[in-house]
């Protein structure tokens, strides 16, 4: 109940300051994103509709492929509601996606649209799922947290544990083993969820899974890939001298580590770095680079781009 409460006062405190916020200023910003074969007009096309209503165009990036006539772009822009109302907001681009028979057409108005909910899959080690609750606590992040899975436990007393009853965010503790994936379990939890974070699962999600859930799931992992694979790859290559070090966060698909990235980062290392300093500087680069994924992703700025590409405005 005390959870429940905290989960109620934090929606409270977001509407609290959004209305604050509009009532110093009438406009809201919006985000666009438009893919659609690429002609002539576009852009023009577009900036009228927006400017039709009283809105104002702060930042527009476009993209078009070479030799491929297919057109890209995400619009940020200001409006006042009263003006224009979200629904025919929303409408008015829909005329515009079937004047260019766009394959996508995405509208978000931050302050009004509900936060994506998501879940966050963790397994043993923490650094990434602890990074996430923080910038979430912090409001660093767009998202609301519906749960945390984990195949492994955590003790009552243990800082994950404190902070989620703390918040009242739901732990389910689903351990695994060799042909019990306790998929159809996730599935069940995650249902009501926009997308999910895998915070270093350390599990395989079958196709099954992933055509189950039927929507995005963005994975971590160190960047360390392909050349040091299996247990403790940092020891291994540590030991093997490395000068630099990443992380990448990429897409869910059925080929494993291998969908569309999203982000990545990296960092030299070198002989001063010792096995401890050289493990703290790859979880750091997990962390950011995961939390940066998550942030571009709910701010409309990554597309897929052919098969396995991404466009990241």
């Amino acid at each position: 109940m005390v959870g429940a409460q905290a989960r109620v006062s934090s929606s409270l405190r977001r509407a609290a300051a959004r209305a604050f916020s509009s009532s110093t200023s009438p406009f809201f910003r919006g985000i666009h994103v438009f893919q659609c074969p690429d002609v002539v007009g576009i852009v023009a096309k577009l900036s009228e509709c927006i400017a039709s209503k009283g809105g104002n165009i702060h930042c527009v990036d476009v993209f078009v492929p070479e030799n491929k006539r297919i057109f890209y772009s995400r619009t940020e822009f200001s409006f006042d509601p009263s003006r224009w109302p979200r629904h025919v907001l929303e409408s008015d681009f829909q005329k515009l996606a079937k004047h260019f028979g766009a394959e996508r057409s995405i509208v978000r108005v931050p302050d009004l649209d509900l936060r994506y909910k998501i879940a966050v899959l963790a397994s043993k080690q923490d650094h990434c799922l602890v990074d996430l609750l923080h910038r979430w606590q912090d409001q660093r992040l767009p998202v609301d947290i519906n749960c945390i899975i984990s195949n492994h436990p955590r003790a009552p007393n243990t800082h994950v544990i404190r902070f989620l009853e703390r918040h009242g965010i739901p732990f389910h503790c689903l351990p695994t083993g060799p042909g019990k994936k306790r998929e159809e379990e996730i599935l069940e939890l995650v249902e009501d969820t926009d997308f999910l974070v895998l915070a270093r699962y350390m599990q395989i999600l079958s196709g099954g899974f992933l055509q189950a859930y039927g929507k995005d799931i963005i994975n971590i992992h160190h960047g360390l890939l392909p050349s040091f694979k299996g247990g403790n790859p940092s020891r291994q290559a540590f030991e093997a001298g490395v000068k630099l070090i990443g992380a990448t966060s990429h897409f869910v698909t059925e080929e494993l580590d291998a969908g569309p990235i999203i982000e990545q980062m990296v960092e030299r290392v070198s002989h001063k770095d010792n096995l401890t300093s050289f493990v703290m500087k790859s979880e750091n680069l997990e962390k950011q680079c995961l939390s940066q994924a998550i942030k571009s992703y709910c701010e409309l700025r990554v597309i897929p781009y052919e098969s396995r590409k991404t466009v990241v405005f």
